[in-house]
């Protein structure tokens, strides 16, 4: 299973509406970077109560992407395909 894969399973098992999970993933020689947009309402789902939820994710991702020789990113993106910042302190933290 690579890390979209991955991150797909993982979110339409969480989440109320799986058909709104959408993940792409760019990569290079050295970074894989993660995009994840669910609906709106689900948003609460996968950030999680304090980020709980999205920084078990990134540590999902930056494992998956170590096992390739690679560093990760992974980023919530709103409705509009922004950058998530429904917490503050999250977008400081990438995997």
């Amino acid at each position: 299973m690579n890390i979209q894969e991955l991150v797909e399973y993982i979110t339409k098992s969480l989440v109320d509406d799986p058909n709104q999970v959408h993940v792409s993933l760019t990569e290079n020689a050295h970074t894989v970077n993660v995009a994840l947009q669910v609906a709106p309402e689900d948003m609460g789902r996968i950030i999680g109560k304090g980020g709980r939820v999205v920084n078990s994710l990134r540590t999902l991702v930056r494992i998956a992407a170590i096992r390739q020789g690679k560093r990760a990113t992974l980023e919530i993106l709103d409705s509009n395909g922004n950058v998530s910042h429904a917490n503050p302190h999250e977008s400081m933290h990438h995997a």
